[in-house]
């Protein structure tokens, strides 16, 4: 754990609110939407909430590199680097469900030192760091302790599993045997799963900017974050959540193994 954590932690959740508070005044308005070349939406909410954490960041941790969904790189050769994502569910959010949220994280290579997830519309922020515990607006917080699946709310962002067919046979499946299964997820399932809401959340793609505030919350908060292989990485380009009870059944089930270090 690095000296810095503590510190970090507070920045996080700092800038997450921020940029999260912008997002939220253009929600409901009606903003135009873009279409960038990945097929994906963007708004000016998106562009302008980025540009609020950029500012921070850039007044206070001026040395840093920053990775952001909406205005890429800068400074990649620095040490460490706070990665963005200022509305994650910009599809939800166009659509006016509040169940979209803003993602920030700080690394040094690929290992998270902090990160935060903010959900203006229902004012809800989590906050964890590596040996600091996980917090729900300033509470700490803990994934659930429940053990059978047969009782567990499993969630995904998209059931239909374009890209991995056979991971979605895998996630119906598993489905099949909880309680309940719910889709709609993006960064608000990780919260879910964070505060014991739910057991289980996965997604088959993940960007950096998506998963990396989310590792050290589900980690700290008592519970497990892989890739699909079941390796602990917010770098793996997909990911399974769950509460620790849980982990090594749901990942079997799903073609994984629960990897620890």
């Amino acid at each position: 754990m690095t000296t810095e954590a503590p510190g970090l932690l507070q920045a996080v959740a700092e800038v997450a609110r921020k940029s999260g508070d912008v997002a939220l005044e253009f929600f409901r308005r009606g903003v135009t939407v873009d279409i960038k070349k990945d097929g994906t939406p963007v708004t000016v909410a998106d562009r302008t909430a980025e540009k609020t954490a950029r500012d921070w960041i850039e007044a206070h941790f001026p040395e840093d590199g920053i990775l952001g969904e909406e205005f890429g790189e800068t400074r990649p050769g620095a040490r460490r680097r706070w990665i963005l994502d200022p509305i994650d569910g910009t599809k939800t959010f166009i659509r006016g469900v509040p169940l979209w949220g803003t993602l920030v994280a700080v690394a040094e290579g690929d290992r998270i030192l902090a990160g935060a997830a903010y959900f203006p519309p229902v004012g809800e922020l989590l906050a964890a760091a590596p040996g600091q515990g996980c917090f729900w607006n300033d509470k700490p917080v803990r994934v659930s302790e429940l053990a059978e699946l047969s009782q567990a709310v499993v969630l995904c962002t998209d059931e239909r599993f374009q890209v991995h067919p056979d991971r979605g046979e895998r996630w119906r499946a598993l489905a099949a045997r909880s309680a309940m299964a719910r889709t709609w997820g993006d960064c608000y399932g990780y919260l879910l799963v964070a505060t014991g809401r739910a057991e289980v959340m996965v997604d088959e793609i993940m960007s950096p900017w998506d998963a990396a505030a989310l590792q050290p919350i589900i980690e700290e908060a008592g519970g497990l974050f892989t890739d699909w292989t079941g390796k602990r990485t917010a770098f793996g380009g997909n990911s399974i959540a769950t509460n620790a009870a849980l982990a090594q059944q749901v990942r079997e089930l799903l073609g994984a193994q629960a990897q620890r270090p």
